[in-house]
This record gives structure tokens, C-alpha cells and sequence, in this order.
């Protein structure tokens, strides 16, 4: 059955909004930069979120809510045919404090911990605040696809790097790791006694229906070794609640998020606790809508450039809501989001942000209306070098 795409706010009552998104720049700017959607909360999580304030339900959470556990289980064993286990989760602020709390437990001081840029960019900052220190080994880029450069990641691993920080799917690019792929990232560091910590932020906006697989899925290995973020923040729009979930599959990483201190969980958000739970368990068909209008949008982002703009160079993403831009034909400059703000008047993310290969490019959101990418793309032409 085919899905009906989500429809987004109107631009009225987004302007409304008060997160960094609507905050940031002048109301004449364009915000297509942070990852957050313009799209209204599924109905299930405003329903949950209402009954929350009518009932004054804005206390502490407790150290564990089965529920949400429960409710995240069941949807990653339907999407993905992956049934963690309740009792080897445990929840925290969000994904940025999984990263770092079991990084300090995985990571001495100053050992080497490796990411893949172009990447999130906060990652060249959680690792150094966990005290180890960022090993770069870049993706692989024919020109055509990206990928993982596993012989790069055997070898920082063989120079001493204790582990990898594992971006799947993979922002900015949207590249969504083959089974293949991760079951051999799983041998090549299990050969060094190393650690994955996998960041599946962006898992279920994987497109098309495709195949997502978790990494604690593709072996015994894996599962020894990993540790999974896990969150319905871009899934379901709720990074203000401030939900994630660590993951375990082994004895010996559930008791490493097990022996965080209790402080770690009661920084849950209560409501984001709540929204996260009903995301899970009662919010796939709006998420089926929001993934067909991303879908959709990157089909008219594509027509777009290639009717207004055509030296703008777009890769498709296979999850996700995010636009990685090859801009350098444009001659904009290493940063071209910055003409793009200050001279088209639309925020677009900083390509060098996301490494040294992010020269020449930047990262525009898309989960907007159609009309919103018209005008950046218009915009955009617009501009006199």
C-alpha cells in the first residue's frame, strides 16, 4: 500500500516555532540547515504529550520504563528484523551522551577513536570530550557512491586506534551500510579487540523500504563489541523532548551501560520519554507518510537543480531527510553556505563542518514543503558571483 506523504506545516505557523531552526536567523532567511522537520508531530505523540499536561505528568522519570523499551524492540524487529532485548537498554539525554558516556568506559585518555568524515560534525567533539582523541579515515568516493574504507579502518586499527564511531545511516551522504559491509567492519575489529559504537539516529527514515540493518544484528562478534545509539529523535521530530536509548547484545557491554551512574538515565526527558514510547509503538504510518514526502522531495529537489540550477551536483540519499550538495562548480568558495545565507538569503549546514571533503559542498534539510525547496533552489540561481 502505498503511503500518503506527510504534509507540511504552513510557513505561518512554523515562524511560530521557537527552536534554533526558527530562532537563529531573520524571518527573510530560509532555515534549511539544523535537522529538524517542518512537518506537525505524529498524532499518537500530541495525543500522549496533551494527556501528559493535563495530567501535570512533568515529574522525574524513573530508572527504567519498560514500555519504552518494549515499544522500540517491537518496531526494530518489524522494520528490521532485530528484537533487542528490553533488559539491555537504558536511556539517557539523547544520542550525544550515549556517544560520550560510553566512549569514556571504551576509550582510555587519548586513545584513538575513528570516524569517517564527511560526518556529523559534533562527533570531532564528543570524542575529545570523552577524552580520546578523533582518528579520520574518510569515506570512499568513486564519483558515483560512498562507502565505507575498510582497509583504511584496518590499518588506523593496526596504528593503534582502539575503536570505531560508526555513523549508519550515514549523515551527511545518507549512505545506508550494506549487511556485507558491517559483518566485515565486524571481523576487522574483532581482530583487534577494538569497540563499534554505532549512531542509528537517522534508521528509521531509511528509504523505499530498504534494508536497514542494525550493526548489533550482523554477528556474534558485533554483538560483542558494540554498543548501539538509539533514538526517535529524527524519526519522529523530538530532539527538544531529549530521549535516546544505549543498546547492548553482549554480557560485557550491558554491564558497561549498566554501571553508569544513575544520573545518566534521570536526565531522560520525562516527556521525551513519552513521545519517544508512543513514536515507537502507534506512529509507523505517520512515519511511512513523513519518509514517502522526503522521498518525494528529493525527486523535486533533483527536478529543480536540474531545471535552475544544474551545476549543483546532488547524490541521492538512501535514509534520511538531509541534501548533501556539491557546490563547487559554483566557485563559492571551501564554505559556500555562506554566499548562500548572506546573498541567496537560505541557511544551508557548512560543508568543511563535516570534515576537510566537505570543501565545495553543503548540506540542505528537505523535510519541508515542496515549496520551501522551490524557493531555496530559486534563491540559490539567483545569486550574482
Amino acid at each position: 500500500m502505498t503511503s500518503i506523504p506527510t504534509a507540511a506545516d504552513p510557513m505561518t505557523t512554523l515562524r511560530r516555532r521557537t527552536s534554533a531552526k526558527w530562532r537563529t536567523y531573520p524571518e527573510d532567511v530560509l532555515p534549511m540547515f539544523v535537522a529538524e522537520m517542518d512537518f506537525p508531530l505524529a498524532p499518537a505523540i500530541a495525543a500522549a504529550l496533551h494527556e501528559a499536561i493535563e495530567l501535570g505528568d512533568t515529574g522525574y522519570v524513573g530508572t527504567r520504563d519498560a514500555d519504552a523499551e518494549h515499544a522500540f524492540r517491537d518496531f526494530a524487529a518489524t522494520r528490521w528484523g532485530w528484537s533487542p532485548d528490553p533488559k539491555r537498554m537504558r536511556t539517557t539525554t539523547d544520542v550525544s551522551v550515549v556517544i560520550v558516556e560510553s566512549l569514556r568506559r571504551l576509550a582510555g585518555p587519548g586513545d584513538g577513536v575513528i570516524i569517517t568524515p564527511p560526518v556529523y560534525p559534533p562527533f570531532y567533539d564528543l570524542i575529545p570530550e570523552a577524552g580520546a582523541s578523533v582518528v579520520e579515515v574518510p569515506l570512499r568516493d568513486d564519483g558515483a557512491s560512498f562507502a565505507l574504507d575498510l582497509e583504511g579502518i584496518d590499518r588506523a586499527l593496526a596504528a593503534g586506534a582502539k575503536g570505531v564511531l560508526l555513523c549508519s545511516p550515514h549523515n551527511p551522504v545518507g549512505l545506508v551500510h550494506d549487511r556485507a559491509t558491517l559483518e566485515e567492519l565486524s571481523a576487522i575489529v574483532a581482530r583487534y579487540d577494538g569497540f563499534v559504537l554505532a549512531d542509528e539516529i537517522h534508521a528509521p527514515l531509511t528509504h523505499g523500504g530498504g534494508p536497514f540493518t542494525p550493526y548489533l544484528s550482523v554477528s556474534d562478534e558485533a554483538r560483542a563489541h558494540g554498543i548501539a545509539a538509539e533514538s526517535g529523535s529524527k524519526a519522529f521530530n523530538l530532539a527538544g523532548l531529549k530521549t535516546a536509548f544505549f543498546v547492548a547484545a553482549s554480557d560485557r557491554m550491558t554491564e558497561l551501560i549498566r554501571g553508569l551512574p544513575d544520573e545518566v538515565t534521570y536526565r531522560t526527558g520525562h516527556f521525551g520519554l513519552i513521545a519517544t514510547r508512543e513514536g515507537f509503538a502507534h506512529g509507523s504510518e505517520w512515519l511511512d507518510g513523513t519518509i514517502a514526502a522526503i522521498e518525494a522531495n528529493v525527486d523535486h529537489l533533483e527536478a529543480e537543480l536540474a531545471a535552475t540550477l544544474p551545476a549543483v551536483r546532488l547524490r541521492r540519499p538512501s535514509a534520511g531527510f538531509l541534501a548533501w550538495l556539491d557546490m563547487s562548480a559554483l566557485g563559492w568558495g571551501d564554505d559556500p553556505s555562506v554566499t548562500a545565507r548572506r546573498k541567496g538569503r537560505v541557511a544551508l549546514a557548512s560543508g568543511p563542518a563535516f570534515g576537510a571533503q566537505g570543501a565545495g559542498h553543503a548540506r540542505m534539510n528537505i523535510a519541508c514543503a515542496p515549496e520551501t525547496i522551490t524557493e531555496a533552489v530559486s534563491r540559490l540561481a539567483a545569486v550574482q558571483p
